[in-house]
């Protein structure tokens, strides 16, 4: 009998089936057969099991006509032997240590299952699982759902080792459809005595790009969506039974994520009467509770939704998707405040928007006049109509990072005023937001601020009508306005500058080699600058991904201090999701931060694919591909 049975259900993956089998074979549990199931393949899938079947007798081919992977996984189990089930998708990737990690805890603590964090493979990268990411944040032993509510969210089936004898216990099977995992993960969270949770990576879950590749691509198919909401109502109705204090936190991440799928696929492409009851089914057991968790944006449509209005909800929909969705607020109560948002379609018991109203920032312009820094900027409650609120103090203040020093820059009555927001691709919003302005003047630093080199981040506070709320000023890196450029105070830069997550404010440093020139010419990066101090090896310009770490190394030419560079953008590893960032620094075995003098922000395309030239928090070259 081996330590662990690892079913692998598999259907059209050719290409990825046998990076995945790679995984498995060289886990450090070596103790252990692997039972894989083609699920009626129309591709050579299976050979490159038979292949791998032929070096390592640990792996066993099942191959059945296409039933779906409920039924495959079903079929497996049945032939599975080992102490401890695990289950594996054939197109994804186990790290090494996995099943010894996890199988160990449940040998050391008697837990029933183990279940570990997990990371997104996209092409070569990898990225933390959004969904994964606060719930394995700490590791925890002998817990239970119950005691550690975010496992909610860990609905899936393959980042977890079960106990057999647990899961028979629990007569645990699959329905034979899609989203089976859903109800069956959930059933064992709450079916288990005790559950111990890993904080290391046990999983590599692949994000294919092939269209139509994945359940998750085609989520606004009728069949896809009908058996999603299948699993929701089956895992509702087990929460309803074994744990209802869950159905709360149960019904919150399922208007977070699955209602946002069924509300697009309702308003873009209309869904079929036996859907909808299923819908409607579900959203009769919502308590009051949960709908107000989610936006009101959101509430409202899932409410038009669970109303059957699909018209007003395909127009709301568009309203919404284009910025022009604007409630007004209004407030109620003297003692107690509470504000709610107004919408013909929306009842009164689900309009309160109090937990919702917080503050957003942004600038329209920030410039030097005369050795002072000036900014123009709008502060807005979300996505809201401010009118009832007539007139607010807004102040704006630099705050250092290290210490909490703080400079004040303005503190003046502001009245809301409508006006076009730019967003992404050009596309313009009405935006109802209160207007403030201020200026800095660099004489205000200290010596001794100065001399820390600090890095100061850009507030505004919004004080009226019973709301005093705070922001960082901040927008999207890829819209106005630019960056502008350094200036220099008794030796020290004062960099303007824009962090990764778009909030604005003030690095202060030195710097040992500056970028006087930078452009795009005939398709290549091509800039060039100073170094104060050459030191000893030949320098090369490194790029280095944000994300992930990945780099590349381009040449440097060298004239005295003088160096220049050019890097051909075509060749830049093609972007990873929707936005990579590269730092560009030089490298002579001592890292060397250039400071990008110029202004000037440059968007450029090359073999139809989208750059922007810019400056990172510290005022270094970046360059980001969208």
């Amino acid at each position: 009998m081996p330590v662990i049975s690892v079913i692998v259900p598999f259907h059209n993956v050719e290409k990825y089936i046998g990076p995945c089998l790679d995984s498995i074979s060289e886990q450090t549990l070596s103790d252990l057969e692997v039972i894989c199931v083609d699920d009626g393949s129309r591709d050579d899938g299976y050979t490159e099991v038979e292949a791998r079947q032929a070096a390592d007798p640990r792996i066993r081919l099942i191959r059945q006509p296409n039933q779906g992977v409920g039924r495959a996984r079903n079929v497996g189990l049945v032939q599975a032997t080992g102490r401890y089930l695990a289950f594996v998708d054939g197109d994804d990737t186990v790290p090494r240590e996995a099943f010894k990690r996890l199988v160990s805890s449940l040998e050391s603590t008697g837990s029933d299952l183990a279940c570990g964090n997990v990371m997104r493979l996209y092409r070569n990268l990898l990225i933390p699982s959004w969904a994964h990411r606060e719930a394995f944040a700490t590791p925890v032993r002998r817990t239970h759902i119950t005691r550690h509510p975010l496992l909610i969210r860990d609905r899936m089936l393959w980042n977890k080792v079960y106990r057999r004898t647990f899961w028979d216990r629990l007569g645990l099977s699959f329905p034979e459809r899609m989203y089976e995992d859903q109800p069956v993960a959930m059933a064992a969270h709450v079916g288990a005595r005790s559950v111990d949770v890993l904080s290391k990576v046990v999983y590599h879950w692949r994000q294919r790009d092939e269209p139509g590749s994945s359940i998750t691509q085609r989520r606004l198919e009728p069949g896809n969506l009908r058996d999603r909401f299948l699993s929701v109502l089956q895992t509702a109705d087990l929460l309803a039974r074994e744990a209802p204090k869950l159905r709360h936190d149960f019904d919150c991440d399922t208007l977070d994520i699955d209602l946002t799928v069924a509300v697009e696929a309702a308003a873009t492409k209309g869904v079929g009467p036996e859907l909808l009851d299923l819908m409607v089914r579900y959203l009769d057991g919502v308590s009051r509770e949960s709908w107000l968790s989610a936006p009101f944006e959101h509430r409202l449509q899932v409410h038009l939704l669970h109303r059957r209005r699909l018209a007003e909800l395909a127009e709301v929909f568009e309203q919404a998707r284009e910025g022009r969705l604007q409630p007004r607020i209004n407030p109620s109560g003297l003692l107690r405040r509470r504000w709610y948002g107004r919408h013909p379609a929306m009842p009164g018991h689900l309009s309160e928007v109090s937990a919702e109203l917080t503050l957003t920032a942004r600038l329209v312009s920030l410039e030097w006049r005369d050795d002072v820094l000036t900014g123009v900027g709008r502060a807005a409650l979300g996505r809201f109509d401010a009118g009832a609120l007539r007139r607010v103090r807004l102040s704006a203040w630099l705050a250092e990072r290290a210490t909490g020093e703080i400079i004040r820059l303005s503190d003046a009555e502001s009245v809301p005023a409508w006006e076009n927001a730019e967003l992404e691709e050009g596309v313009t919003a009405p935006e109802h937001a209160f207007p403030f302005d201020f200026a800095f003047d660099p004489a205000a630093f200290t010596p001794a601020q100065l001399a820390r080199r600090g890095h100061w981040n850009l507030y505004v506070h919004l004080k009226g009508h019973g709301l005093k709320l705070d922001a960082k000023v901040a927008g999207p890196r890829w819209l106005p306005p630019p960056v502008p450029a350094p200036r220099r105070r008794s030796g020290v830069w004062l960099v303007p500058a824009r962090s990764s997550k778009g909030a604005w404010g003030l690095r202060l440093r030195h710097a040992q080699a500056v970028i006087g020139e930078c452009r795009v010419d005939d398709g290549d990066l091509v800039f060039s600058g100073r170094i104060n101090d050459l030191g000893d090896g030949e320098p090369v310009v490194r790029l280095r991904r944000k994300s992930d770490g990945e780099e590349m190394y381009f040449p440097v030419a060298l004239a005295g201090q003088d160096f220049s560079a050019r890097v051909p953008l075509a060749g830049i590893d093609e972007c990873v999701g929707r936005e990579s960032w590269w730092e560009v620094v030089l490298d002579q075995g001592r890292l060397i931060r250039p400071l990008m003098r110029r202004a000037e922000r440059q968007v450029a395309t090359v073999d139809d694919r989208r750059f922007l030239i810019d400056r990172s928090e510290d005022g270094c070259l970046l360059l980001a591909e969208r």
